[in-house]
């Protein structure tokens, strides 16, 4: 079967508002997908119910989006869009990469229910890869050759979406059990003897005060050490 094809951009816009006044736009419709996952998570996301949200037909819907995954996918990549708003280079590599990985992240938690449908999605859309074209460009501006530029953007990306991922499923969580697990670390670690488990007893304060919080700021330092490192040695042998 082929697939019906997406109308074209200049064509596809309603020229009419919806019965509510509503003049339907990609945007739009975006923002109303996320509110809709925040609200009802991702089983609450469907076209007929994007369409009551929109006071639309929901075939209209397939004006813009060749389906609903296709609709999923420009979630994911306006994730990233708001991410990146007003980011601009310093030059610093380090700086960059790690501002760029902690605005990824924080832009995927603060939507966790479309995180969840979206982090481990590869869209190709405009935002994605202008995301992606700037990530390998302060590392190519850093002096790394080629074949390291590529491991270590492999591992930035998907350190970071997989955070963004796990981070999210917590706080998508209901609220009793989030605290339930939170409160594990004091009510049960805590309390461990000594006696039969040493290194955590020894642990148990830090891990209480640790373990709540993402561990993806560290992690991304750790990755930059790495990445650092490998830079320094080889300057060094170009040097030599």
């Amino acid at each position: 079967m082929v697939p019906k094809p997406v109308v074209p951009e200049e064509k596809r816009r309603r020229r009419r508002p919806t019965r509510g006044g509503t003049v339907l736009s990609e945007r739009l419709i975006v923002d109303t997908a996320l509110r809709l996952l925040r609200e009802h998570g991702s089983a609450g996301l469907s076209a007929r119910r994007l369409g009551l949200a929109l006071d639309c037909d929901p075939s209209t819907l397939y004006r813009y989006f060749r389906g609903m995954d296709d609709l999923t996918l420009a979630i994911g990549d306006a994730l990233v869009g708001s991410a990146l708003r007003g980011w601009t280079p310093t030059g610093d590599w380090r700086a960059d990469l790690r501002s760029v990985g902690l605005r990824v992240h924080a832009a995927y938690v603060a939507h966790p229910q479309a995180a969840l449908v979206t982090a481990n999605r590869v869209t190709g859309r405009p935002h994605e890869l202008a995301a992606d074209e700037a990530v390998l460009q302060v590392l190519r501006g850093a002096g790394f050759p080629l074949a390291e530029t590529v491991r270590i953007y492999h591992a930035f990306v998907d350190q970071t979406l997989a955070f963004a991922a796990l981070d999210a499923a917590s706080l998508a969580l209901p609220s009793a059990a989030l605290r339930a697990d939170e409160e594990m670390w004091r009510s049960t670690y805590a309390r461990l003897p000594a006696a039969t488990h040493p290194r955590i007893a020894e642990a148990a304060p830090l891990l209480a005060t640790r373990m709540v919080t993402s561990a993806y700021p560290t992690a991304l330092d750790m990755l930059l050490d790495s990445a650092g490192t490998t830079l320094a040695a080889l300057r060094a042998e170009a040097d030599a």
